[in-house]
């Protein structure tokens, strides 16, 4: 993680510069004036739906605490809208249409994804499966390229069947 902190300043710097670029570019096409009540509108519409997204967040996540369901795809979903409003709040074309963005359901389904798979990635397969419910894997049929190296005092030996899937379960490597 902390190898990727190097490259926050200047993707910031980045970012600016090319805020500032399309503010210029858009500034000299429809008027200056134009371009701040532009940017001025984007930003109270995105803290009008920051507090919704937030309120529509946590209504799903007490919803799904409540109904005893885990609480993973509504706490990713939320996540994504609050990025989206907060995004739009802040002042910036390009912010404000990448906010906009993340606000359309498509486009919010396919961000949820990701921010799923990036957790479940990050965090072990016990609290992946309690954020998220059970995890679905994929098997493929055919014999195995390598014998697979498994502790037989944590899992049990495992019979192949023709190359048919059997029921198993994810079980975290010893460090």
């Amino acid at each position: 993680m902390r190898r990727y902190l190097r490259f926050v300043p200047p993707a910031l710097l980045l970012a600016v510069l090319l805020e500032l670029a399309v503010f210029v570019g858009v500034g000299r096409m429809i008027g200056y004036g134009s371009a701040v009540l532009l940017v001025f509108a984007a930003s109270l519409l995105g803290l009008v739906l920051l507090r919704r997204e937030g309120m529509r967040a946590w209504r799903g996540f007490r919803a799904s605490v409540e109904s005893r369901q885990p609480p993973g795809r509504q706490v990713t979903d939320g996540l994504v809208g609050l990025l989206g409003a907060l995004l739009l709040a802040m002042p910036g074309l390009v912010s404000g249409v990448v906010g906009l963005l993340l606000l359309v359901p498509p486009v919010r389904r396919l961000a949820r994804a990701g921010v799923q798979r990036a957790a479940e990635r990050r965090v072990s397969s016990m609290a992946a499966a309690d954020l998220f419910g059970p995890r679905r894997v994929r098997v493929r049929r055919g014999a195995p390229t390598a014998e697979p190296t498994v502790d037989p005092e944590v899992v049990p030996p495992t019979v192949v069947d023709g190359g048919r899937a059997i029921e198993g379960e994810i079980v975290e490597p010893r460090p």
